[in-house]
């Protein structure tokens, strides 16, 4: 797996959840969250094989395929596949979240448990404040496979490990503001910043959800006639954003105005185009793109500039510990799996034949 695959990056980003790939606590259930469809054979009539052992733990395969299953739905959720041939490696990667989760799990304290759970806590609210409705909430836990009281349960268990890992090995490797400051007056060209706009849109989606493939072109003409009809509103003095809300097919804008921020070659051609060549406040004719009609509304152009540094020392600074711990984490793990005397069962029988 390539990057920190977990739910916590939904809606929010932060710096705290870029360490490369370590913990993917949300791909890795202890309990069963299998669809209907593809249901786990552990009862009775199917062998249920430890995979992997250490001290006070043990991991059987039923929880490696649950995990990919779920690893499956996250990555479909964003419009993804994965490939058979790409399952054996990827369930290797999941084993070894798992273990690692263990480990750490077993060396919390009291102290790292409440701090996760304030944690865990305080996320979710930040998570609702900002989908603004229990509604957009829910959906965005639905896309990551689980219900409510799974994502809670793996959420608590990443943070309790993520304050494992802050107290026994994050806090050894600060970044002072000298260093962050060094690094940004020694890296010029990474604190440019290219012209944005900013931007709102209302998408009426020619491709039909279910197959991904474009609508028939009775059925365009009629997607077509309600962008116009919608447009005909906004020139009457509608609220664009109420309207954004009521028709817009962008999942992902419909329930923050539709707005969008971003340079030049990011979004498709047409998009950026009309985007970048309205005044502020002036709303486009319709603008068809692969994905539909859009009605776009310029709010803001954003000029190229230098990011200040007091803007982006906090993200420096993450990034260069997150640097230092790429480094020193590997050798850890394998100190604690050695303390755990973690053996990979597969690998001993292979050993053995």
């Amino acid at each position: 797996m390539c990057g920190w695959l977990n739910y916590k990056n939904m809606k929010l980003s932060t710096s705290k959840y870029l360490l490369a790939g370590i913990l993917s606590c949300a791909l890795i259930p202890t309990c069963s969250v299998l669809s209907a469809a593809e249901p786990a054979k552990t009862d009775a009539l199917f062998a249920d094989p430890i995979v992997a052992k250490g001290k006070g733990f043990e991991i059987k395969q039923s929880r490696v395929t649950e995990a990919f299953i779920l690893y499956k739905s996250n990555v479909a959720a964003q419009g993804g596949d994965v490939p058979d041939e790409q399952r054996p490696k990827i369930q290797a990667d999941l084993l070894e979240r798992l273990i690692v989760t263990e480990m750490l799990m077993h060396r919390a304290t009291d102290a790292d448990k409440a701090k996760g759970k304030e944690a865990s806590e305080k996320y979710i609210a930040d998570m609702k404040q900002q989908l603004g409705t229990e509604e957009s909430f829910n959906t965005q836990i639905k896309a990551t496979g689980m219900n409510l009281d799974q994502f809670r349960a793996r959420l608590l268990e990443q943070e309790i490990c993520e304050t494992v890992l802050d107290r026994e090995v994050k806090s050894q490797y600060k970044v002072s503001d000298d260093s962050a400051r060094k690094f940004y007056e020694e890296n010029p060209t990474q604190f440019e910043k290219k012209e944005q706009v900013r931007a709102s849109h209302i998408l009426i989606s020619t491709i039909d959800p279910k197959t991904k493939t474009p609508y028939p072109p009775e059925v365009k003409k009629e997607k077509e006639k309600l962008a116009r009809d919608i447009k005909a509103q906004i020139e009457k003095g509608e609220d664009f954003g109420k309207l954004v809300k009521q028709y817009s097919d962008d999942p992902g804008s419909k329930d923050t105005g539709g707005e969008y921020t971003f340079p030049k070659g990011q979004m498709v051609p047409e998009f950026e185009a009309a985007a970048f060549s309205m005044k502020t406040n002036q709303v486009s004719d319709l603008v068809e793109t692969r994905f539909g009609y859009h009605i776009i509304k310029t709010l803001e152009k954003i000029p190229a500039g230098k990011m200040e540094y007091a803007k982006v020392s906090k993200q420096i600074q993450s990034y260069l510990e997150n640097q230092q711990l790429q480094r020193v984490l590997p050798p850890y793990f394998e100190k604690l799996k050695k303390e755990n005397e973690v053996e990979i069962v597969g690998q001993k029988e292979k050993a053995k034949s």
